[in-house]
């Protein structure tokens, strides 16, 4: 078990880094909202979710609109249910309160640093709980120090500190990547996401995207025809702009 914990740690490290960065932008704007490092140590720890923290501190003023902000991180953190679905190799034969357990520590970087490992080699939830917990620390490191030291950055997009969220999650986005076989959920939850965005308020289309494209990779390829067009094209298209 704890040599579980520790390699999932060690795997997480790099993510760590980085979660302070983008916790520490956090603080700062925690701090420009008026919201004390009591009130955000308290997020930290019971919430644990980057994405819905951020939601949280934009709509963060007087009076507070607790139901706009209940339903904008119910919303943003939807996308748990298909994270907590893709675990379940992982979780198998584990009790319902340890997986509670779990999943508080959670986060898309030990999600995915979790899946791809257990790809390649297999793990367990005690590899997926090291990382959590190492991440929960950064992060809570990164946000504490940003609302008690925010006076000092004021504006931290000068210094592109809010540019680490984006350049991790495209690095965790590809590297699960397994190839052709990704390519249509990948491209339908694009277009789900990018259209809903467009035309639904708030964070909806986090969860219509992801929906979308885990329930075309759930349809078996071998009986999907637009699959198997889609993929050819797709990779005729790419080797066309290999060429040029």
């Amino acid at each position: 078990m704890i040599q579980d914990m520790h390699r999932g740690a060690v795997a997480n490290i790099p993510l760590a880094v980085s979660a302070i960065t983008y916790g520490g932008v956090l603080g700062v704007l925690s701090g420009q909202q008026d919201i004390s490092w009591l009130e955000i140590l308290c997020m930290d720890v019971l919430m644990f979710a980057g994405s819905a923290q951020f939601v949280m501190v934009e709509m963060w003023q007087a009076p507070l609109p607790v139901l706009q902000i209940a339903l904008a991180v119910f919303a943003v953190n939807l996308r748990y249910v298909l994270i907590g679905a893709s675990l379940q190799p992982v979780f198998s034969g584990h009790t319902v309160w340890r997986k509670a357990m779990f999943m508080h520590l959670v986060a898309d970087e030990n999600w995915a640093v979790t899946i791809t490992e257990h790809r390649k080699n297999g793990t367990n939830p005690y590899f997926l709980f090291g990382g959590g917990l190492l991440l929960l620390c950064a992060w809570t490191a990164g946000t504490l120090a940003g609302n008690l030291l925010g006076a000092f950055i004021a504006e931290p997009e000068k210094y592109a500190l809010d540019f680490a969220f984006v350049a991790v999650f495209a690095a965790l986005t590809f590297s699960l990547w397994r190839g052709k076989i990704d390519m249509l959920p990948w491209i339908i939850a694009s277009l789900l996401a990018v259209a809903a965005e467009r035309w639904f308020p708030g964070k909806w289309y986090i969860v219509i995207g992801g929906v979308g494209g885990a329930i075309v990779a759930a349809v078996p390829h071998s009986q999907c025809r637009l699959y198997r067009y889609l993929t050819v094209c797709l990779t005729a298209v790419a080797r066309l702009f290999r060429k040029a």
